[in-house]
């Protein structure tokens, strides 16, 4: 099994692609597109999933979405691809832990969404 080495030796994000100096945008930017929320959530529920597996999950996605998307997160230390030494080849994805420190808010964030939804469906 093989993983893939980090391009910065710090292991966060490099700062300078997203060019903010807050906080808030900054995290948006990396987490924030369209396919990346969904995609963590399902790595988040799964532990480490497949290629294909996720394709079939984060339903609409591209082939060529998802592998940007999946390039994307691993740059900026949310993901690892770990890579097996076999044939056919199998690469799975997992969540780094830095990823996982965000799944708190994320969590926040789902409550506060589902007692807006619940307010909004209720009869008045």
């Amino acid at each position: 099994m093989t993983k893939k080495k980090s391009d910065y030796d710090n292991g966060l994000p490099d700062k300078n692609i997203y060019d903010s100096e807050c906080p808030l945008i900054y995290t948006l930017n990396l987490v924030g597109q369209k396919w990346k929320l969904p995609i963590l959530w399902y790595l988040f529920k799964n532990e480490r999933t497949r290629y294909n597996e996720l394709k079939r999950q984060v339903k609409g996605i591209t082939n060529m979405m998802l592998a940007k998307s999946l390039k994307e997160l691993e740059e900026n230390h949310l993901i690892i691809r770990t890579q097996y030494p076999t044939i056919p080849p199998k690469v799975e994805y997992s969540l780094t832990d830095l990823a996982k420190e965000l799944f708190p808010a994320l969590n926040e964030l789902y409550s506060w969404g589902e007692r807006l939804l619940d307010k909004k469906n209720r009869p008045q």
